[in-house]
């Protein structure tokens, strides 16, 4: 911060109270031949700069890309953890192809871990009780809160899990205490889902068979759930808590997922009891998780949803939810394949978990049913947690974080507030200028990053020419942003030098100009190293204020340089001159904060990258430019926030030219490798995501003929024209554009291709659905029956106009599948999203409850709804490839790949709706 020396009124008119003192300033200052004192050293600064460069990357090497040395069965032990026996369940599961809900492929991969899981009641422990459920769940419907389904009603139907329970024998009271460590068999239609999840069902058939040999010192039980249904809406997850009778005995639950394929499985959200992690952080081998991951993930940043939602959210429990996140880009798309998944990833799961469990299950002190009850009591008690390298963790409550920030801010104001007392006015103005540099050195580099976002989707094939290649970010957005922020904060440096200019021409002249002039330089570069410390106050301020998890960064960015500048700059001795920063200044201030955050950084950059692959949800209704746009935001961020005190040090040396050429060469090198197509925007192992569908669509009043309209339907979540990908197929008479908007139910494609040609094979009219109207009683309490039969489909999506219906139920095979009561829409839909197995019902009864004023509504469109005139909208999708889709998908080049979701249809989808005034 500022010294705490104290300073005489000549010196608080110059600008601060580490200004001038008069005594022996012209043996303070040598002079060159020119009358200037010399400069840093430009090789120094640069030097300098590849240093913290590589010691950054260095960092994020060392804590994500290091991964443990797989085991073998012999190495491992039989009480050990083997990557090499998970990748065997891996190789099994991802040979049986995509496995979605309903299909004969899911059935084989239920069998297989059945019979993995029977082979270890055979091996277990004697002492050790095995025993292996294969349930078969009731229909039922989860309605979450919040998240990615809030408004919706996800119904299901015939899903079929497998459940080990390992406990010892001699100790009865431990079936009533029980963690649960879940994940999912199933995948998306689309990929065999080697990272998501058959990784993490086969790290659980190694872990429960290296459990059952320590099961007979347990006073807990462990349980393991295979499930299925939760890419449909973690189903899977939700039949198991409320119908299972194991679940009432679960006090933990640990989820198991993948965002990508393989790396390391980190933890990215805990709680609300922080007891899990605390213990995690004591025995884990390979620590990983932060509190920032967490952060993002709650703040809705990350569309998705797993089924750690559910035990929190339904079940009430705390746990720990962990996820791989290697190669994002690839996720839910043909490239989640087995080649793609870095040896040492099952290990460091594998390893970390059965310690984890090891820990937990032998625990005295486990979570009890009061804690879990509690839990919003305690959740003010929230942990903080993260990782230091991978090697060690870090886990403190909110309590203590909120002292400790609360500590930090104080002491900073404090120093503040005495050094602008002793300084006066003039380091008021000072500090006020300084700042004011922070900021434009924000606008530049906002401004400069963001300008090239905006132009690369003129210049370029591919808006996003980055994804194949993430390490383009640092020439396309780092560059401009770091040109930006330098030339940024030298505008305010001279600002800044012309006020202390102005402040020193008042007082009495006792320097020659040119000291005065070398004077002035040194006291503005140590304005500016300051002025970073109030930009950290400022974040540490807010974060505080709202309690954010992740606000430990802004403290060690704070402290660590605040520390570093206070001991080795600042002096209780009388004021003297300014002298230069030492260089030891800042490597000893950003040292901590480096190995700390730079591998977190770096990371998030990477996986923000690698979501922009399905960043268009509704394809066509978001700008091209503006998922460039957000990358480029948080690359300037993290150049601005990081490299504040380092820009401090480059204003009086002959640095600034070099960098200044340096960046542009990178940003012109990478440009060019784009634009020349050198480096491709995807890859065969890094796809787009372009779906295929071959879509039947029925319009028409109720009552009169339907007469089916039918074409395949060609769009990418990925942002970008679809113009090379029709150059594959133009022979199939692909027309793309704005002009033909199609509603699937959960989303909208506003652009796209389509073609009619020979799409009329492959499909019947008894395959589409139909929608009956059995009563429709009129009056105050208007209410209507309809019967729904979803023909062939088991997997079906519908809307209900909530600006006309006020409440409804559904009833299937004569069991009601959503009762009345508590229905909420989001955009005046409310959606039901249904999945079952072969047996799952397809012909459903729903009861709709109009609101009382539905007649002078109908009379009152709303501008915003260009389909309130339907009163349902239903999409029903089968896993048929018709004759022309499968002819699409094979001629479109091998950088392409059909992309699943619970939102989006299969390959054949049928569309239909009823009319208001049906």
């Amino acid at each position: 911060m500022a010294r705490t020396s104290g300073t005489s009124s000549a010196s608080r008119r110059s600008g601060s109270h580490e200004t001038v003192a008069s005594s022996s300033v012209d043996e303070k200052i040598h002079l060159n031949e020119r009358g200037e004192s010399p400069k840093r050293s430009a090789f120094l600064w640069l030097a300098l700069f590849v240093l913290i460069l590589n010691g950054s990357w260095g960092v994020h090497h060392y804590q994500y890309e290091t991964l443990p040395v797989p085991l073998s069965s012999d190495q491992a032990g039989k009480r050990g953890f083997s990557e090499h026996e998970a990748m065997e369940h891996v190789k099994a599961l991802t040979e049986l192809g995509p496995h979605p809900v309903g299909s004969d492929a899911l059935d084989l991969a239920l069998q297989y871990v059945l019979e993995a899981a029977e082979k270890i009641t055979k091996v277990a422990h004697w002492e050790v009780d095995v025993q292996v459920d294969f349930f078969h769940a009731n229909s039922g419907a989860n309605r979450l809160a919040n998240g990615l389904f809030k408004g919706r009603t996800l119904v299901y139907s015939d899903l079929k899990h497998v459940v080990v329970r390992i406990l010892p024998k001699y100790l009865p009271e431990a079936e009533g205490n029980a963690i649960l460590v879940s994940s999912h068999i199933d995948t998306v239609f689309s990929t065999e889902g080697a990272g998501d999840c058959s990784s993490c069902v086969a790290v659980m058939l190694e872990l429960a068979r290296g459990v059952s040999q320590w099961a007979n010192g347990f006073k807990n039980a462990v349980i393991f759930l295979f499930n299925t249904g939760e890419e449909e809406g973690l189903n899977g997850a939700h039949s198991f808590i409320t119908q299972h009778p194991w679940s009432t005995t679960v006090r933990l639950a640990v989820d198991l997922e993948a965002m990508g394929i393989g790396g390391l499985s980190s933890i990215f959200q805990s709680g609300p009891d922080p007891w899990a992690i605390e213990n995690f952080a004591m025995v884990a081998k390979y620590p990983s998780g932060q509190i920032l991951a967490q952060d993002l993930y709650l703040s809705g940043f990350i569309k998705s949803a797993t089924d750690f939602q559910v035990y929190k959210e339904v079940a009430g429990l705390s746990g720990l939810d962990f996820a791989y996140s290697d190669s994002s880009a690839v996720y839910h798309t043909k490239n989640d394949k087995l080649k793609l998944l870095k040896p040492g990833s099952l290990q460091h799961l594998g390893e970390n978990m059965l310690a984890f469990l090891l820990q937990t299950a032998t625990s005295s002190r486990f979570l009890s049913d009061k804690a879990i009850e509690t839990s919003e009591v305690i959740s003010q008690d929230q942990a903080i947690y993260f990782d230091i390298m991978g090697t060690y963790m870090i886990v403190y409550r909110q309590r203590l974080a909120s002292m400790l920030q609360n500590s930090v801010i104080i002491q900073a104001l404090l120093i503040w507030i005495t050094s602008l007392l002793m300084g006066g006015y003039p380091a008021a103005a000072s500090l006020g200028l300084s700042f004011i540099s922070i900021i434009i050195m924000w606008i530049f580099s906002l401004s400069s990053s963001v300008l090239v976002a905006f132009l690369l989707p003129l210049i370029c094939s591919s808006p996003l020419p980055y994804i194949a290649s993430p390490w383009l970010v640092i020439g396309l957005f780092g560059a401009p942003a770091f040109i930006g922020a330098l030339t940024g904060q030298h505008v305010g440096y001279l600002i800044l030098q012309k006020y202390l200019w102005h402040a020193f021409s008042k007082r009495e002249q006792k320097q020659s100009p040119a000291i005065q002039a070398e004077l002035i330089k040194l006291e503005a570069e140590r304005w500016l190293f300051k002025a970073g410390s109030v930009q950290w106050l400022l974040i540490l301020m807010v974060g505080n204020f709202y309690k954010i998890g992740s606000s430990y960064i802004a403290v060690i960015w704070l402290a660590s340089p605040a520390f570093a500048y206070g001991f080795l700059e600042a002096t209780l001795s009388p004021v003297r001159s300014p002298k230069p920063l030492k260089i030891v200044t800042l490597l000893l201030g950003i040292t901590v904060p480096i190995i700390i955050t730079a591998g977190i950084f770096i990371r998030l950059v990477g996986t923000i990258t690698g979501i922009m692959v399905l960043f268009d949800r509704s394809p066509g209704t978001t700008p091209e430019w503006l998922g460039n746009v957000m990358v480029a935001v948080f690359v300037a961020a993290i150049i601005c926030l990081t490299s504040v005190y380092l820009l401090s040090y480059v204003h009086l040396s002959d640095a600034k030219r070099s960098i200044f050429l340096a960046m542009c060469a990178l940003f012109g090198l990478t440009l060019s490798l784009v634009v020349s197509g050198i480096v491709p925007p995807f890859t065969e192992d890094v796809a787009r995501a372009v779906n295929v569908v071959h879509v039947v669509e029925t319009t028409g009043q109720y009552g009169g003929n339907q007469t089916p309209i039918s074409y395949i339907s060609l769009f990418s979540t990925t942002p970008g024209k679809l113009m090379k990908e029709v150059e594959h197929v133009k022979e199939e008479g692909f027309i793309c554009g704005k002009e033909k908007v199609i509603d699937f139910v959960t989303f909208r494609v506003e652009y796209g291709c389509w073609s009619s040609d020979e799409t009329l094979s492959g499909w019947s009219k008894a395959d589409i659905p139909t929608m009956h109207v059995e009563s429709d009683v009129k009056g105050d309490g208007r209410s209507t029956q309809i019967l729904i039969d979803t023909k062939v489909s088991t997997r079906w999506s519908l809307a209900i106009n909530t600006l006309k219906i006020a409440d409804f139920k559904v009833q299937g095979n004569s069991d009601e599948l959503i009762p009345v009561g508590n229905k909420n829409g989001i955009d005046g839909w409310h959606i039901i999203q249904f999945s079952g197995g072969k047996n799952a019902p397809t012909k459903f009864n729903l009861t709709l409850f109009w609101v009382k004023n539905y007649a002078e509504l109908t009379h009152k469109p709303d501008a915003q709804r260009r389909d309130q005139h339907l009163l349902l909208k239903l999409r029903t999708d089968v896993d048929r490839l018709t004759p022309k889709s499968e002819r699409v998908l094979t001629k479109l080049p091998p950088w392409c790949s059909q992309f699943g979701k619970s939102t989006s249809p299969n390959t054949l989808a049928f569309l239909s709706s009823l009319p208001v005034d049906f």
